[in-house]
């Protein structure tokens, strides 16, 4: 009982240090404008509801800053590692390019166009997808929660510091490296069922010298008509960041096949 008066006195916490930050918007109108930007209400709602279920116990600082979300660092009761991706939910602009991921999708099948529930559907969808890359056994953050614009996600790195980019330094070995890149292709697209979309150098980290595949919000089922235009732009972008490292990049025709089950070794 104790541990739930807790976590709720700590969700209640967050949302008057929101009211009280609102006091003062005309006097600081530039944090303001940041607060505002990711906890409006609804989003500290969600928040209260995952510190008072101990899903989250504490909210440490900011991680990333991008255009569509927030990632911060926060830890459960038993100081595990979490990443919390709040994704802002009055950005238009973003909107705009949702849709063409989720129309034709089975699983989201009514979704109201205005901009909080598509960005609500945009987080879920998220979430869906990495649970398939998890049961498929693809080297992704682990989902944990989703609520609203929130999602919970294991943490990939340690003691909050988050594990390089491709974008921000090599692997000790790009060949290898690429190569494994290409059985997480292969395995999310025969295992999980899904094509990525949107796989860079920006969305690939390098985990003790392996790679971690995240940022799956708009990654598409196999059985999509567009599945086979973004395998095709993974391969491309992929081929492209490894070339300038150095690696031996394989036939963008034959990658496809193999990838998506037509040959059985590309090596």
């Amino acid at each position: 009982m104790s541990n739930h008066r807790d976590h709720e006195e700590k969700g209640d916490a967050l949302t008057r240090k929101y009211e009280e930050d609102a006091l003062f918007k005309d006097k600081n109108k530039e944090e303001f404008r940041v607060i505002e930007e990711v906890f409006d209400r609804l989003t500290l709602k969600g928040m209260h509801k995952l510190l008072s279920k101990g899903t989250i116990d504490k909210l440490h600082g900011v991680v990333k800053t991008g255009k569509e979300a927030r990632v911060y660092y926060a830890t459960d009761r038993d100081d595990r590692e979490l990443a919390i991706k709040i994704y802002y939910t009055h950005t238009a602009e973003f909107r705009k390019g949702m849709m063409q991921y989720i129309q034709g999708d089975p699983r989201f099948k009514k979704v109201r166009k205005n901009t909080r529930s598509m960005i609500y559907t945009w987080n879920q969808k998220e979430f869906n997808n990495l649970q398939l890359c998890e049961e498929a056994g693809v080297n992704s953050p682990r989902p944990i929660e989703f609520i609203r614009n929130i999602l919970v996600m294991t943490f990939i790195g340690e003691d909050g510091i988050p594990a390089p980019l491709l974008r921000e330094r090599a692997p000790e070995d790009p060949q290898t490296f690429y190569e494994q890149v290409l059985d997480e292709m292969q395995l999310m697209w025969q295992k999980a069922g899904l094509a990525h979309g949107d796989l860079s150098e920006y969305n690939i980290m390098i985990s003790d010298e392996k790679p971690v595949i995240f940022d799956v919000s708009q990654a598409m089922l196999t059985i999509h008509p567009l599945a086979q235009v973004l395998v095709e732009r993974d391969i491309q972008n992929v081929n492209y960041n490894f070339k300038r490292l150095g690696a031996e990049i394989r036939d963008p025709r034959e990658l496809k096949e193999w990838i998506t089950g037509g040959t059985e070794d590309i090596y």
